[in-house]
């Protein structure tokens, strides 16, 4: 008899044959004639402004969620220019490492807001088309609701153009958190006492330590986009259009500007109240620093007014040495973009 895991995992996969059978025999699986409409991947728009309503990242340094602004600008099939800024939308939703100080830290140090700037360009090093080829789903209106989620779609293999784009990329980075210096410490082996006072004394064991470190970088690299910029009419269907503008990247980081608080601490007498006469500053230098990083990612968006795009990085980034892994996702929604020609012809009568 065959056990009740094995007859279901059997059963699906015998429903998989039947349905692949099926589609093969599908009535509406006819041969569909089109017209081209456009094919310019290089009649793309030159200003993208991103509302990022979420993005997520987690970082070793501090792990961290919120909201965002980008824009991206094209200069005359040369360069491309990109600005970026981001936050979290609180400590509670979603900034790990001030949401644990505010809770946990005996320090006088104040948590800092996570927050991050980018802006840069990339140089079109090679900018050309080559022929290829488009997937378009096929849909027709009748198509609407469940009609649509329940059937398997129907595509046709378009022949147009592609522009290619190897680019060299160049930037700024600047961004600064709170961050676990409990955390940081462990992590390299040292302890409380490894941050000393200006009288040599080390900071006392068993007391909770937060900080703030701040980061200014740069970063160089290269680029590989590819653009699609076609639309089709067919018969019998919906007009077909791709217009992906697909973007990867890998780039080197270099900070030689990270900083981190000294620990501002004030011990507590028996009944809980502050020492003020006891207040001390106990130094960070003990705490180890990278400068160097590095990053690849990919990035999409649409050539329409209205749309969305999407983006994903991960890497190790500049900051205290054993805390710069990464990996962050973005979203938005909406992307509204314009090719800023507002001139028309003008004829005297």
């Amino acid at each position: 008899m065959i056990p009740g895991k094995r007859f279901f995992t059997i059963f699906c996969l015998m429903l998989g044959v039947f349905a692949a059978l099926s589609q093969d025999d599908r009535k509406d699986k006819t041969a569909v004639t089109y017209e081209e409409i456009y094919d310019e991947p290089y009649s793309i728009n030159k200003l993208f402004v991103h509302f990022q309503p979420l993005y997520g990242e987690v970082f070793a340094t501090n792990v961290n969620a919120g909201f965002g602004l980008e824009a991206n600008y094209y200069l005359n099939d040369k360069f491309d220019f990109k600005a970026h800024f981001r936050k979290t939308y609180s400590k509670s939703f979603y900034d790990f490492a001030r949401d644990l100080a505010v809770k946990n830290s005996d320090v006088d140090n104040q948590a800092e807001v996570f927050n991050y700037f980018e802006f840069g360009g990339t140089y079109h090093l090679k900018d050309f088309t080559e022929s290829s080829k488009t997937k378009m789903f096929l849909y027709k209106n009748s198509y609407k609701g469940s009609k649509w989620s329940a059937r398997v779609p129907l595509n046709a293999e378009i022949p147009c153009k592609v522009r290619k784009i190897y680019g060299l990329r160049t930037g700024g980075i600047i961004w600064d958190s709170s961050t676990d210096i409990n955390r940081a410490l462990e992590s390299q082996g040292l302890t409380n006492a490894d941050l000393k006072n200006s009288e040599g004394n080390g900071l006392p064991e068993g007391v909770g330590v937060f900080s703030n470190i701040y980061s200014k970088g740069l970063y160089v690299g290269g680029s590989m986009t590819w653009i699609r910029n076609v639309a089709v009419s067919f018969d019998k269907f919906e007009t077909g259009v791709d217009d992906l503008i697909l973007t990867t990247f890998f780039d080197i980081l270099v900070s030689p500007w990270i900083s981190i608080d000294d620990i501002v601490y004030t011990p507590r007498d028996a009944n809980g109240d502050p020492i003020l006469a006891d207040r001390k500053t106990y130094s960070v230098a003990a705490i180890k620093t990278n400068m160097f990083g590095f990053r690849a990612g990919i990035e999409g968006k649409f050539n329409r007014t209205l749309s969305w795009s999407y983006g994903a990085e991960a890497g190790y980034r500049p900051s205290i040495d054993g805390k710069g892994f990464f990996a962050m996702l973005k979203i938005s929604i909406p992307v509204y973009s314009t090719n800023l020609d507002y001139k028309v012809e003008a004829f005297g009568k």
